[in-house]
């Protein structure tokens, strides 16, 4: 899998060489995926400098930043990942849904972020990507490649982001303000389920050399800089939990699939808690419960195909969930009609009500889905569903006047929440979950050779092998050759 990013030494050393240089000339310092899953591991030097520096400025510091113990403020570190356990005055459910805050993040208020970080760094170290020559494109449907784009910049590198055309216009906005040049975006036909699209321009922009694809789906850094990063961040929440109450059980980890990364979280959790996986879809693209197809707005989770970085055969449960769901919630949340209702009506307390703008429309799902996978598995009040809210409302607002104009044409007041919450919320129920047996796994699986294999080029050998459990346990080996080749990577620019 040479094309993937498992590489584990050097493979160009002239780029290896120009690559140093330019970081050393810019300031540039990388940290460690050790350092991005503990962030207290950080020289006091560098978190002190931090104090100086705009969590959305263009600083090589910031990567400094990319992790998930951002503090709420998003100046200093957090302890504890900032999450909220969400009550059952809002779920309906005993269990406590757990919701760690991806809006924190640097520079795009998204996790992904932490993705490019986790895809672009392990080509830097092995003299794969040459900053001073190539152009790092990020094909993706919204918060990745916007991730990617950051990256770039810190790294003095050109980004170019490849994405549905149909997508928020929060997110175009915020890439003509960080791109060096309008060109850098590229618009795909369709929105959220259209990634064929996206990987069929990647496959036209890799006919020049100079560009570097750095495909989510299929970059095994991606799902190993969740795997380690996001995985102990939850894995902390939990523990800090349990602290207090000592009988608490963490029994599942939902997130939807989008390009499967953060799905690699759960194999974390999974391997020390007992926690099962729930993969999360769009109803309306059923794609893992029935081979189907559509499209949707739950934007963030594109779909129609299986990622090749998604560990499918220690995946537990699917879950879908519909996006007229996420797109009124994502109302229900947002606005100050909505948060009256749930104060007055549902009693929810108010640093939970505070915490609903950083719900955007996958992180809703989430949510969705933790409350659909406790009510299957019928957990107490001492069971934890944990989830990630992925990016907030601010990325939305766009999308809030569409859906307000087309579902609540007279208005959104107290009625209309009081529907929305009775619908969505409360009437939500064990429809469109499947607890998966080997043949659904098996079946999962077999969906990607058609993307992977047929259209993509990957060996049948190398789609073969993620089969085997031993295949995603070996993986566990490479952060810490990456990390080792980061601290020479440092050193030799002088910035150690």
């Amino acid at each position: 899998m040479a094309s993937l990013g498992l590489e584990r030494h050097v493979v160009d050393r002239e780029v290896y060489g120009r690559t140093v240089d330019h970081c050393r000339d810019a300031g540039i310092r990388l940290p460690t995926f050790a350092q991005l899953a503990a962030p207290a591991s950080i020289p006091a030097k560098i978190q002190k400098s931090l104090a100086g520096v705009w969590a959305d400025a263009v600083d090589p510091a910031n990567l400094f930043r990319v992790h998930w113990y951002n503090d709420g403020e998003r100046t200093g570190q957090a302890a504890v990942p900032v999450h909220v356990v969400l009550p059952s005055e809002l779920t309906g459910v005993d269990a406590r849904i757990v919701v760690a805050i991806g809006d924190l993040f640097p520079m795009i208020r998204a996790h992904k972020v932490l993705a490019a970080y986790g895809c672009l760094v392990p080509r830097i170290i092995t003299g794969q990507f040459d900053p001073t020559a190539h152009r790092a494109v990020w094909p993706s449907t919204g918060n990745y490649c916007r991730g990617g784009i950051a990256i770039s910049r810190l790294l003095g590198c050109r980004g170019v982001a490849v994405l549905p055309e149909g997508m928020s216009r929060e997110r175009f906005a915020w890439l003509e303000d960080w791109v060096s040049d309008a060109g850098d975006i590229v618009r795909t036909s369709g929105t959220e389920s259209n990634v064929k699209e996206i990987y069929d321009k990647c496959a036209e922009l890799s006919a020049d050399p100079a560009n570097v694809i750095f495909n989510q789906f299929s970059e095994f850094g991606n799902h190993l800089g969740h795997y380690l990063c996001t995985g102990s961040a939850l894995g902390a929440v939990f523990e800090s939990m349990a602290e207090t109450e000592p009988g608490l059980r963490l029994r599942a980890f939902t997130s939807a699939s989008g390009s499967a990364g953060t799905l690699g979280a759960g194999d974390y959790l999974k391997e020390r808690y007992g926690s099962k996986i729930v993969a999360v879809e769009a109803l309306e693209c059923p794609t893992m419960l029935a081979n189907g197809f559509g499209a949707h707005n739950i934007q963030g989770i594109g779909d129609k195909h299986i990622p090749l970085i998604h560990n499918v055969m220690n995946t537990d449960l699917v879950a879908g969930i519909s996006d007229r769901a996420t797109d009124q919630l994502s109302v229900l949340f947002a606005t100050p009609e909505g948060r009256a209702y749930l104060r007055a009506r549902r009693a929810v307390p108010e640093p939970v009500l505070a915490a609903l703008p950083a719900f955007g429309l996958s992180s809703i799902c989430n949510i969705l889905a933790a409350v659909k996978t406790a009510k299957l598995l019928r957990l107490r009040h001492s069971d934890v569903v944990i989830t990630v809210a992925t990016d907030g409302a601010g990325m939305y607002g766009s999308e809030r006047e569409r859906i307000v104009a087309r579902d609540f044409p007279g208005g959104f007041g107290t009625v209309e929440a009081a529907e929305v919450f009775g619908r969505w919320m409360l009437a939500s129920c064990t429809d469109h979950l499947l607890e998966t047996t080997l043949a659904d796994r098996e079946r999962i699986f077999n969906l990607g050779y058609y993307t992977w294999v047929e259209q993509q080029g990957v060996s049948l050998p190398d789609f073969e092998a993620r089969r085997d459990q031993r295949f995603w346990t070996d993986l566990r080996d490479l952060p810490p050759v990456w990390d080792a080749m980061i601290d020479e990577f440092n050193q030799r620019t002088g910035l150690a």
